[in-house]
């Protein structure tokens, strides 16, 4: 058994090799995408299952009012969510939420996922169906995502992976650094729009 301060330095030691092992061109590329998505007065959908929910509403409010994007979550609205759950399936519940959100190909998708689809495994199947929805539309697509990238990893037009650094902790570390990559692009020079409010403060 690990002893408490033994585990604690090696979980601090696996995200530092994390932060060492991050490649800094994908999140450039991506930068890059977002800005050309905002030149075009284009839409972001930031899409999550799980934990990586949690993260798409927060980043949301971060893309909005740091980064200036006209931004959503399907995942912010529980009663839509959970009807088109009830009514067409787990699966298809975000397709069918960026179809009636009409995305086009000035948009662009932001997908946080541990694993990034896999329809072989039938995990996180929805978030397949909405990438290949979204490569259909014209839409741009973009992933941070851990383990091998899944379907977003291979899809998508720029793609932040997660590295592996214990595969014990690959969903707490994927989560994680999904909020230290947004975090880094809403503060990056080419979409700050805005100051935060403690930096602001003299």
């Amino acid at each position: 058994m690990v002893q408490p301060t033994t585990f604690t330095r090696q979980f601090l030691d696996e995200a530092s090799q994390i932060l060492e092992r991050l490649d800094t061109a994908a999140i450039d590329h991506a930068v890059s995408l977002l800005a050309e998505t905002r030149r075009r007065n284009g839409r972001l959908f930031i899409l999550g299952v799980g934990g990586s929910a949690a993260n798409a509403s927060h980043a949301v409010n971060d893309f909005r009012k740091i980064a200036g994007f006209e931004a959503y979550a399907p995942t912010d609205n529980v009663s839509e969510l959970s009807a088109r759950t009830n009514d067409e399936g787990w699966a298809g519940v975000f397709e069918s939420w960026l179809r009636g959100s009409r995305l086009r190909v000035e948009d662009a998708i932001l997908v946080f996922s541990v694993g990034g689809g896999n329809l072989e495994k039938q995990v996180s199947a929805n978030l397949v169906a909405a990438v290949k929805y979204a490569k259909q539309v014209g839409a741009k697509v973009i992933g941070i995502v851990g383990r091998d990238g899944g379907y977003t990893g291979k899809t998508a037009d720029a793609c932040i992976l997660i590295p592996t650094v214990n595969p014990v902790h690959v969903t707490p570390h994927a989560e994680a650094f999904q909020a230290v990559v947004w975090h880094l692009m809403v503060s990056h020079p080419d979409l700050k729009v805005a100051e935060t409010k403690w930096e602001s403060v003299r």
